[in-house]
C-alpha cells in the first residue's frame, strides 16, 4: 500500500519526468534545426540551433536526475529494481 507521503514524492517525480521529457524533445528540434543549417551551409544558424539543444539536454539530464532521485527516496525496499513487478512491463 502506498502511503500518502510516498504519492505525493511519486507526484513530484513525474513532474520532473515531464520537464525531462519536454527538454529532451526541444533538444531533438534544435539539432534536427542545426541539421537542416548545416544542409543550407549557415553556420551562424548551425551554432545557434547547437547551443540550444545543448542547453536543453543539460537541463533534461538534471530533471531526469532530479526524478531518478525522488523516486528512489521512496523505492528503498526495491534495491535492485529488477523484481518480476517492478519491470513486468518491460517484458509484455
Amino acid at each position: 500500500m502506498t502511503t500518502k507521503h510516498e504519492h505525493d514524492v511519486h507526484h513530484k517525480a513525474s513532474l520532473h519526468h515531464r520537464k525531462a521529457a519536454h527538454h529532451f524533445e526541444a533538444a531533438a528540434k534544435h539539432q534536427l534545426a542545426a541539421a537542416d543549417a548545416d544542409d543550407h551551409d549557415d553556420e551562424v544558424k548551425t551554432a545557434h540551433h547547437a547551443y540550444l539543444a545543448y542547453g536543453h539536454q543539460i537541463q533534461a539530464i538534471h530533471y531526469a536526475e532530479l526524478a531518478a532521485k525522488e523516486d528512489e527516496s521512496v523505492d528503498h525496499a526495491d534495491v535492485d529494481h529488477g523484481d518480476a513487478d517492478h519491470v513486468k512491463d518491460l517484458h509484455e
